[in-house]
């Protein structure tokens, strides 16, 4: 009888924090801000984590083994008497759970690789998704990511509701409280008011206001004006789950010209052709193609102009998840059910303003869930 060995799968191997590090935190579930070591090899997930952190992981992080490291420190003494360094620690760990050839991700630190090395362990870096089960979300996942949505809602309507209670001046600026309502105000407000939700502010929240809204990284500085568009951007973490949320709108305080309404319905009109596109095996990069053809065909095409852009000229949307830009990219292939991604065209034409309009769409398998659930109103 000829018999067929089953080939192993790799392991896996994470070293990282998990506050930042979304594929630690989606590994294990558990925050941490010093980085820690994950492995994972034939269906057994262990961590090693320091004594600070050691009885916070036994009752929190979501593995199978909590290997205390000085534990580990102490029987290598007592083998060798020898104090070992931290990466013969990590090397000794790795060993005694067969992770001599652990698969990392592509930003795995190069120097750590080269002292994992040199004490028989050799890492392979693995290019694009290095946790692929993140590209799907859960029911759960997508609970908690309607949470972050509704968190980034309150900042949303904070600043709605400043905007509202704003007073014009008669040079066409906004006066609220005591003094000019500018876009450091306004971001304070909304920052704080995630904050009190239960959100990780981002701490550079998009309030830009006329010229400055046509370059769509702009955060927005300086006193804001009526009858101008506005662009508020805002893109925190809810504290408990680690998610972001991410949500745009465009409003005018006062009263739009004809034209600040037009390019504000266009974009509008542009959006829900992509929302309506959107569905399991739909091509993202098609979409794109889609919207920025129709914005040509409505008097915005995308071009340089006195060298500077006009039209439409960023993607269409972005994955979500425990990083703000996750993947995989909208444009980069077909839609899957139960990919989140968020939907946000733009046009943006100096010398009238930007207008964007962002939310946040779970795909499913004959079309789409939206998370978010914020109005879009262009006058305030």
């Amino acid at each position: 009888m000829v018999t067929r060995s089953i080939k192993k799968p790799p392991a896996r191997l994470i070293i990282s924090e998990s506050e930042q590090g979304a594929d630690m935190l989606h590994a294990t579930g558990f925050r941490a801000p010093d980085p820690f070591v994950y492995l994972e090899y034939q269906g057994k997930r262990s961590i090693l984590l320091n004594d600070l952190e050691l009885d916070r992981g036994r009752r929190e992080a979501r593995v199978d083994e909590v290997v205390s490291s000085s534990a580990l420190e102490e029987s290598i003494i007592a083998k060798t008497g020898k104090r070992p360094s931290p990466t013969q620690i990590i090397a000794a760990f790795l060993k005694a759970r067969g992770g001599t050839r652990p698969l990392v991700s592509a930003s795995f630190p190069l120097g750590l690789a080269g002292e994992l090395e040199d004490h028989g362990i050799k890492v392979r870096a693995v290019p694009g998704i290095f946790l692929p089960e993140r590209e799907i979300k859960s029911v759960e996942e997508v609970s908690l990511m309607t949470q972050a949505t509704r968190v980034t809602e309150v900042g949303m309507e904070r600043a709605f509701e400043v905007l509202r209670a704003s007073e014009i001046t008669p040079r066409g600026l906004l006066k609220w409280g005591r003094g000019t309502l500018t876009a450091e105000r306004l971001r304070m407000e909304i920052e704080s008011a995630i904050l009190r939700a239960g959100g990780i502010p981002a701490g550079n929240s998009i309030v830009a206001c006329g010229e400055q809204a046509c370059d769509p990284h702009e955060r927005g500085h300086g006193p804001l004006k009526a009858h101008q568009l506005i662009i508020l951007d805002l893109f925190p973490r809810a504290a408990a789950s680690g998610y972001y949320g991410d949500l745009t709108r465009t409003v005018v305080r006062g009263r739009a010209t004809e034209a600040q309404t037009r390019v504000w319905e266009i974009c509008l009109l542009g959006q829900k052709l992509a929302l309506g596109s959107l569905r399991a095996g739909a091509d993202g990069g098609v979409i794109h193609e889609e919207v920025k053809q129709f914005f040509t065909d409505n008097g915005y095409p995308t071009e340089r102009v006195n060298d500077r852009w006009s039209g439409f000229f960023h993607g269409t949307g972005h994955g979500l998840g425990l990083d703000l830009h996750e993947s995989p990219r909208f444009g980069a292939g077909k839609l899957k059910e139960g990919q989140v991604f968020t939907i946000e065209p733009g046009i943006y034409i100096p010398g009238l303003g930007g207008v964007r309009h962002e939310d946040v769409a779970l795909i499913t398998a004959k079309g789409h869930k939206l998370l978010s659930r914020c109005p879009k109103p262009l006058e305030i």
